[in-house]
Protein backbone atom coordinates (compact mmCIF):
# COMPACT_ATOMS: atom_id res chain seq x y z
CA UNK A 1 0.00 0.00 0.00
CA UNK A 2 1.34 3.11 -1.40
CA UNK A 3 1.70 5.81 1.72
CA UNK A 4 0.18 8.65 -0.41
CA UNK A 5 -2.66 8.34 -2.20
CA UNK A 6 -3.63 10.82 -5.23
CA UNK A 7 -6.75 11.04 -7.09
CA UNK A 8 -8.05 13.44 -9.44
CA UNK A 9 -11.41 14.65 -9.88
CA UNK A 10 -11.74 17.76 -12.74
CA UNK A 11 -9.63 20.58 -11.44
CA UNK A 12 -9.22 18.93 -7.74
CA UNK A 13 -6.15 16.69 -6.88
CA UNK A 14 -6.74 14.72 -3.61
CA UNK A 15 -3.66 13.84 -1.64
CA UNK A 16 -4.75 11.53 1.29
CA UNK A 17 -1.82 10.60 3.43
CA UNK A 18 -2.07 6.74 3.69
CA UNK A 19 -0.73 5.21 6.42
CA UNK A 20 -3.23 4.47 9.03
CA UNK A 21 -1.75 1.85 10.80
CA UNK A 22 1.11 4.55 12.45
CA UNK A 23 -1.40 7.76 12.16
CA UNK A 24 0.03 8.69 8.64
CA UNK A 25 3.58 9.38 10.61
CA UNK A 26 5.98 11.07 8.40
CA UNK A 27 8.03 8.79 7.26
CA UNK A 28 10.71 9.22 4.09
CA UNK A 29 8.37 7.35 1.90
CA UNK A 30 5.18 9.96 2.77
CA UNK A 31 7.58 12.99 2.45
CA UNK A 32 8.79 11.98 -0.90
CA UNK A 33 5.19 10.83 -2.03
CA UNK A 34 3.33 13.90 -0.70
CA UNK A 35 6.09 15.72 -2.67
CA UNK A 36 6.12 14.25 -5.99
CA UNK A 37 2.16 14.51 -5.59
CA UNK A 38 2.58 18.35 -5.09
CA UNK A 39 4.64 18.73 -8.35
CA UNK A 40 2.25 16.56 -10.27
CA UNK A 41 -0.62 18.59 -9.73
CA UNK A 42 1.12 21.42 -10.22
CA UNK A 43 2.47 20.56 -13.71
CA UNK A 44 -1.52 19.66 -14.51
CA UNK A 45 -4.23 21.74 -14.67
CA UNK A 46 -4.95 21.43 -11.32
CA UNK A 47 -6.68 24.68 -9.63
CA UNK A 48 -6.92 23.11 -6.01
CA UNK A 49 -4.84 20.51 -4.13
CA UNK A 50 -6.62 18.83 -1.14
CA UNK A 51 -4.56 17.80 1.51
CA UNK A 52 -6.60 15.17 3.95
CA UNK A 53 -5.45 11.94 6.22
CA UNK A 54 -7.02 8.27 6.29
CA UNK A 55 -7.76 6.69 9.73
CA UNK A 56 -8.58 7.67 12.85
CA UNK A 57 -6.58 10.89 12.32
CA UNK A 58 -4.83 13.59 9.84
CA UNK A 59 -1.17 12.36 11.27
CA UNK A 60 0.81 12.26 14.62
CA UNK A 61 3.28 13.93 13.01
CA UNK A 62 6.97 12.77 12.41
CA UNK A 63 8.03 9.29 12.17
CA UNK A 64 10.65 8.72 15.01
CA UNK A 65 9.96 4.90 15.67
CA UNK A 66 13.14 4.11 14.06
CA UNK A 67 15.01 6.79 16.16
CA UNK A 68 17.48 4.78 17.44
CA UNK A 69 18.97 3.01 14.32
CA UNK A 70 19.56 7.12 12.89
CA UNK A 71 22.13 9.03 13.38
CA UNK A 72 22.50 12.94 13.35
CA UNK A 73 22.82 13.15 9.68
CA UNK A 74 19.75 10.58 9.07
CA UNK A 75 17.73 12.75 11.37
CA UNK A 76 18.96 15.73 9.69
CA UNK A 77 18.15 15.18 5.98
CA UNK A 78 15.17 13.83 6.58
CA UNK A 79 13.87 17.50 8.44
CA UNK A 80 15.63 18.86 5.45
CA UNK A 81 12.99 16.84 3.33
CA UNK A 82 10.12 18.13 5.40
CA UNK A 83 11.09 21.86 4.96
CA UNK A 84 11.36 21.16 1.31
CA UNK A 85 7.85 19.93 1.02
CA UNK A 86 6.76 22.29 3.68
CA UNK A 87 8.16 25.33 1.39
CA UNK A 88 6.86 23.37 -1.93
CA UNK A 89 2.98 23.46 -0.49
CA UNK A 90 3.37 27.36 0.62
CA UNK A 91 4.70 28.05 -2.79
CA UNK A 92 2.46 26.12 -4.56
CA UNK A 93 1.51 27.59 -7.97
CA UNK A 94 -2.38 26.67 -7.32
CA UNK A 95 -4.66 26.87 -4.15
CA UNK A 96 -4.01 24.14 -1.15
CA UNK A 97 -6.49 23.11 1.07
CA UNK A 98 -6.25 20.94 4.40
CA UNK A 99 -9.14 19.09 5.87
CA UNK A 100 -7.98 17.61 9.06
CA UNK A 101 -9.79 15.14 11.75
CA UNK A 102 -8.50 13.72 15.03
CA UNK A 103 -4.69 14.18 15.91
CA UNK A 104 -2.68 16.73 13.98
CA UNK A 105 0.57 17.17 15.46
CA UNK A 106 4.47 18.34 14.44
CA UNK A 107 5.42 18.43 10.75
CA UNK A 108 1.59 17.53 9.89
CA UNK A 109 0.35 20.64 11.76
CA UNK A 110 3.14 22.54 9.91
CA UNK A 111 1.45 20.90 6.39
CA UNK A 112 -1.78 22.59 7.44
CA UNK A 113 -0.43 25.51 8.36
CA UNK A 114 1.42 25.85 4.80
CA UNK A 115 -2.01 25.45 2.98
CA UNK A 116 -4.16 28.06 1.73
CA UNK A 117 -7.39 27.17 3.68
CA UNK A 118 -7.49 25.02 6.57
CA UNK A 119 -10.17 23.27 7.74
CA UNK A 120 -10.91 21.01 11.07
CA UNK A 121 -13.86 18.99 12.24
CA UNK A 122 -14.59 19.99 16.16
CA UNK A 123 -12.95 17.37 17.61
CA UNK A 124 -9.13 18.04 15.99
CA UNK A 125 -6.30 19.07 18.20
CA UNK A 126 -2.89 20.21 17.07
CA UNK A 127 0.44 19.93 18.65
CA UNK A 128 3.92 21.55 17.93
CA UNK A 129 6.74 19.99 19.68
CA UNK A 130 9.63 20.93 17.48
CA UNK A 131 10.89 23.75 19.84
CA UNK A 132 11.11 21.02 22.94
CA UNK A 133 13.99 19.23 21.47
CA UNK A 134 15.15 22.46 19.62
CA UNK A 135 14.30 21.89 16.30
CA UNK A 136 13.45 25.56 14.22
CA UNK A 137 11.14 24.10 11.98
CA UNK A 138 8.03 26.18 9.76
CA UNK A 139 8.50 28.94 12.43
CA UNK A 140 7.92 31.97 10.33
CA UNK A 141 5.09 30.65 8.23
CA UNK A 142 3.17 29.94 11.61
CA UNK A 143 3.94 33.46 12.63
CA UNK A 144 3.43 34.89 9.63
CA UNK A 145 -0.42 33.21 9.75
CA UNK A 146 -1.46 34.23 13.29
CA UNK A 147 1.52 36.77 14.40
CA UNK A 148 3.96 36.55 16.74
CA UNK A 149 2.35 36.33 19.99
CA UNK A 150 0.18 33.76 19.20
CA UNK A 151 2.90 31.61 17.59
CA UNK A 152 5.16 31.62 20.48
CA UNK A 153 2.01 30.72 22.71
CA UNK A 154 1.46 27.96 20.37
CA UNK A 155 5.15 26.78 20.09
CA UNK A 156 5.92 26.98 24.07
CA UNK A 157 2.51 24.72 25.08
CA UNK A 158 2.82 21.87 26.06
CA UNK A 159 -0.54 20.50 25.23
CA UNK A 160 -2.25 20.08 22.49
CA UNK A 161 -4.69 22.80 21.35
CA UNK A 162 -8.04 22.19 20.51
CA UNK A 163 -10.30 24.04 17.06
CA UNK A 164 -11.66 26.77 19.23
CA UNK A 165 -8.34 28.38 19.90
CA UNK A 166 -6.93 27.04 16.65
CA UNK A 167 -9.70 29.56 14.48
CA UNK A 168 -8.58 32.39 17.50
CA UNK A 169 -5.39 31.92 16.13
CA UNK A 170 -6.23 32.46 12.59
CA UNK A 171 -4.21 28.93 12.60
CA UNK A 172 -7.82 27.64 10.77
CA UNK A 173 -9.74 29.40 8.56
CA UNK A 174 -12.98 27.07 9.30
CA UNK A 175 -14.34 24.38 11.26
CA UNK A 176 -16.50 21.68 9.48
CA UNK A 177 -17.89 18.30 10.17
CA UNK A 178 -16.76 15.33 7.54
CA UNK A 179 -19.82 15.52 6.28
CA UNK A 180 -19.89 19.11 5.10
CA UNK A 181 -16.28 18.90 3.27
CA UNK A 182 -17.62 18.25 0.00
CA UNK A 183 -19.92 21.69 0.31
CA UNK A 184 -16.47 23.49 1.68
CA UNK A 185 -14.42 21.93 -0.96
CA UNK A 186 -16.40 23.14 -3.53
CA UNK A 187 -16.79 26.81 -2.40
CA UNK A 188 -13.24 26.91 -1.86
CA UNK A 189 -13.04 25.66 -5.65
CA UNK A 190 -15.28 28.42 -6.50
CA UNK A 191 -13.31 30.80 -4.43
CA UNK A 192 -10.34 29.91 -6.82
CA UNK A 193 -12.15 29.25 -10.06
CA UNK A 194 -12.98 33.24 -10.12
CA UNK A 195 -9.71 34.09 -11.27
CA UNK A 196 -7.75 32.89 -13.83
CA UNK A 197 -4.75 30.79 -13.35
CA UNK A 198 -2.11 33.04 -13.98
CA UNK A 199 -3.51 35.72 -11.45
CA UNK A 200 -4.41 33.46 -8.80
CA UNK A 201 -0.66 32.49 -8.75
CA UNK A 202 0.48 35.90 -8.88
CA UNK A 203 -1.71 37.04 -6.24
CA UNK A 204 -0.57 34.08 -3.86
CA UNK A 205 3.19 35.04 -4.70
CA UNK A 206 2.31 38.59 -3.67
CA UNK A 207 0.78 37.88 0.30
CA UNK A 208 3.45 35.35 1.12
CA UNK A 209 6.92 36.49 1.52
CA UNK A 210 9.63 34.01 0.01
CA UNK A 211 11.79 33.19 3.29
CA UNK A 212 12.86 29.87 1.83
CA UNK A 213 16.43 30.29 2.45
CA UNK A 214 16.23 31.76 5.63
CA UNK A 215 14.08 29.12 7.01
CA UNK A 216 16.09 26.42 5.54
CA UNK A 217 19.05 27.90 6.98
CA UNK A 218 17.07 28.28 10.10
CA UNK A 219 16.31 24.65 10.40
CA UNK A 220 19.50 23.79 9.40
CA UNK A 221 21.08 25.33 12.40
CA UNK A 222 19.03 24.16 15.26
CA UNK A 223 19.23 20.50 13.59
CA UNK A 224 22.81 20.58 13.77
CA UNK A 225 23.64 22.30 16.94
CA UNK A 226 25.08 19.14 18.82
CA UNK A 227 22.99 15.85 18.36
CA UNK A 228 19.50 16.74 17.85
CA UNK A 229 19.67 12.62 17.97
CA UNK A 230 19.97 13.08 21.45
CA UNK A 231 18.05 15.80 22.18
CA UNK A 232 14.67 14.47 20.18
CA UNK A 233 15.39 11.01 22.28
CA UNK A 234 15.54 12.86 25.60
CA UNK A 235 11.93 14.57 24.09
CA UNK A 236 10.37 10.83 23.75
CA UNK A 237 11.72 10.04 27.17
CA UNK A 238 10.16 12.95 28.95
CA UNK A 239 6.75 12.34 27.19
CA UNK A 240 7.22 9.00 28.16
CA UNK A 241 7.90 9.57 31.72
CA UNK A 242 4.46 11.94 31.75
CA UNK A 243 2.38 9.02 30.83
CA UNK A 244 3.42 6.43 33.33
Amino acid sequence: MSAVAVSRDGPITRITLNRPEKLNAFNAELVDGLSDAVAEAEASDTRLIVFQGSGKGFSGGFDLSDIDAMSDGDLVLRFIRVEQLLQAVYHARVATLALVHGACYGAAADLVAACQWRVATPEARFRMPGSRFGLVLGTARLTALVGEDRARALLLRDKPFGVEEALTAGFLTAAASEDDWPATTDTVLGQVSALDPETFTALSARKRGDTREADMAALVASATHGSVKARVQAYLAEMAAKKS
